[in-house]
């Protein structure tokens, strides 16, 4: 497949959040691939050192890795201020970073719901707050905030991530219409069954149970990290500059 060239991403400053693996990791791929200025927060230190050798590796400029603990808002701030202060301005936003744990709902303790909407919802806010005043003082920008198809089809062993994917929706809509004005565009990515080697590890060890949930794709291919990538460069570039206040699903026509 022919990849598209989206030559006004060269240069531009992208941070990804939850970038060291799996979807994540993808967009760091693919941003490097335009020659963004991209930079990307995680926990797992190793994973993201070794990307870093592994863009630089394939030739691209290195991306800069800063460990950060997303459930820490302070760190949070002083991660995306490094960034700010090494790369400049962010002119992308991409919030990634998210965890799919499978919950029984009559189990789950006040304290591991205050940690799901923690991980899958609290830091997207954040970051996005963090990053608006880098986006007005350079004109514009675009943030594009993850969702999930799990909230659309209620998933029932994900009570609390499919209310954090939901509301990530709603603060997506209601960001578009605040900072529209200063031309930066909000839109958000609903991804259906991606199995990268996280979720093949934890959830889809049975190649027959991914086989049987892909006959409810109107396409029955896989659906991979690269195409939700894919679909971020697009928003993330002019060729999208109308398109804001969305919720894109990259699903296959997952019914």
């Amino acid at each position: 497949m022919t990849e598209t060239s989206y030559s006004g991403l060269a240069g531009q400053v992208v941070l990804i959040t939850g970038g060291a693996s799996g979807i994540g990791a993808a967009f760091v791929r693919a941003f490097a691939a335009q020659k963004a200025r991209v930079a990307f927060l995680d926990i797992d230190t190793r994973a993201g050192e070794a990307l870093v050798g592994e863009v630089t590796g394939a030739g691209g400029e290195a991306p800069l890795f800063v460990p950060c603990d997303l459930l820490d808002i302070d760190a949070l701030r002083e991660a995306m201020a490094q960034v700010r202060g090494a790369l400049g301005d962010a002119a992308m936003l991409v919030n990634n970073a998210a965890n799919d744990q499978r919950q029984v709902l009559s189990e789950v303790t006040p304290a591991e719901f205050d940690w799901m909407i923690g991980v899958n919802l609290k830091h997207v806010f954040f970051a996005a707050q963090a990053v608006v005043p880098q986006m007005q003082a350079r004109g514009g920008g675009s943030i594009i905030n993850m969702s999930s198809v799990a909230w659309m089809r209620g998933a029932p062993a994900l009570p609390a991530y499919a209310a954090a994917k939901a509301a990530i929706v709603g603060f997506t809509n209601s960001l578009a219409k605040l900072v529209g004005p200063d031309r930066i565009r909000v839109n958000a990515i609903a991804p259906g069954m991606v199995i990268t080697e996280r979720q093949r590890r934890l959830w889809y060890p049975d190649e027959h149970k991914i086989a049987e949930i892909r006959t409810r794709q109107a396409i029955p291919d896989a659906v991979t990290p690269e195409d939700v990538a894919r679909m971020a460069l697009f928003l993330a570039s002019d060729d999208s500059k109308h398109i804001t206040r969305q919720c894109f699903q990259v699903d296959g026509g997952l019914g």
